[in-house]
């Protein structure tokens, strides 16, 4: 019990840093299931998201004010509206879509070359990795031509969102990288 009030002690001396993290990603990829999953969630009966979702969690220290917006084709050129401020990047690729591959990766480079997400430290969760057909991050790193990105740290984390598996990984590298910057 003792260790447990000098943890509290230490957290309210030092207030957390709160962080903004962008989760975007084409339809169906699974951003609202891994939104869900940080904050503890029901998983069981996610619809598509028309407009956006935000969750605040607690993770490493951290406060991350998480900002999931649809990925529908529609909603996409909306996208832009919330680049502002943001600390780090996350993108959701259904490992299993092998159809929209392409198309998923061409979202990701137009994000890529937008003026207020420069710098921004990417994490790409590769989704649905419990499928059977899906590709292992290393592959679909090679086909998304993420080993290209220069001008910001990266990382590929392998996750099942339903499961949780994954998930924690990838927010524990995202809380890194943004101290580092």
């Amino acid at each position: 019990m003792q260790g447990l009030l000098s943890i509290l002690k230490k957290l309210r001396q030092s207030p957390e840093k709160e962080l903004r993290l962008l989760l975007l990603g084409l339809d169906n990829a699974g951003k609202t299931t891994i939104l869900k999953i940080m904050a503890s969630e029901d998983v069981t009966q996610v619809t598509p998201t028309a407009g956006f979702n935000i969750k605040s969690v607690v993770s490493d220290g951290f406060k991350l004010n998480v900002w999931d917006i649809g990925g529908q084709r529609k909603i996409r050129p909306y996208w832009k509206n919330y680049f502002e401020n943001t600390d780090v990047l996350i993108y959701v690729v259904d490992s299993s879509d092998k159809k929209r591959l392409e198309e998923t990766g061409i979202e990701l480079f137009e994000l890529l070359a937008e003026n207020k997400l420069e710098e921004v430290p990417l994490l790409v969760y590769a989704n649905k990795q419990d499928l059977p057909n899906s590709l292992p991050s290393s592959e679909l790193a090679e086909a998304l031509g993420l080993h290209s990105i220069k001008d910001r740290v990266w990382q590929i984390q392998a996750c099942t969102a339903i499961t949780g598996e994954g998930i924690k990984e990838g927010m524990e590298w995202a809380c890194k990288s943004v101290k580092k910057k």
